[in-house]
This record gives C-alpha cells, structure tokens and sequence, in this order.
C-alpha cells in the first residue's frame, strides 16, 4: 500500500471556489470510480495552498483507478477544464508515501 501526497498551488483568490469544486464534485468523483481519498486539507499560513491524500493498495490498482477516473469522459469533457482554470498546475508537487511501521495512515 502506498499514498499520494498532492499539493496544489489554486489561482489567486480561489481556493474557496477550488474547496467547493473538489469536495462537491472531484472528490465525490473519484471515489465513485474507487478511489480511496484519505484527506483534503487548507494551509492555514498560504492562501493558494490545498493539499490531498489518496491510498493506493498496489501499482496495479493506481493504473486501474488512473486509467477510470483520467480517461473518463465526464473528467475530459467536464471535470479536467476546469481544473485547469483554478489551478497552477506547474506548481503541482505529488509525492508518493508509504506508512511507517507504527503509523496510523494504514
């Protein structure tokens, strides 16, 4: 198991319109596709910070749940412009994660 660590750099004076849009439509996306998002989260210190967490069991299901969610067309006909529009996506940062022996993230 693996997790994903994504932070996001929104256009400047829409991080509440990004909040809305991943938590009433992204997020409830992803997950009917399978997705496992493990949290989303604002920077108290930078106004154009959002971050995420997904879990992944293997490589094998990433490309899987990859493949149904990007390659959708509700995500390129929809979904991904908009991205587009409230995001800087050449700030993006994804780091992948794995738990710690004795972490609580399992």
């Amino acid at each position: 198991m693996f997790f994903e660590l994504r932070q996001y750099r929104v256009v400047d004076g829409k991080r509440a319109e990004w909040v809305k849009f991943m938590e009433s439509e992204i997020i409830p996306f992803q997950a009917s596709k399978g997705m496992t998002i493990f949290g989303s989260f604002v920077a108290e210190e930078e106004d154009d910070l959002y971050v995420w967490i997904r879990r992944f069991d293997s490589e094998e299901e990433k490309e899987r749940l990859y493949k149904a969610v990007y390659d959708s067309d509700e995500w390129k006909n929809d979904i991904g412009p908009r991205v587009r529009e409230l995001l800087d996506r050449d700030r993006m940062v994804i780091t992948r994660l794995e738990a710690t022996p004795h972490s609580l993230m399992q």
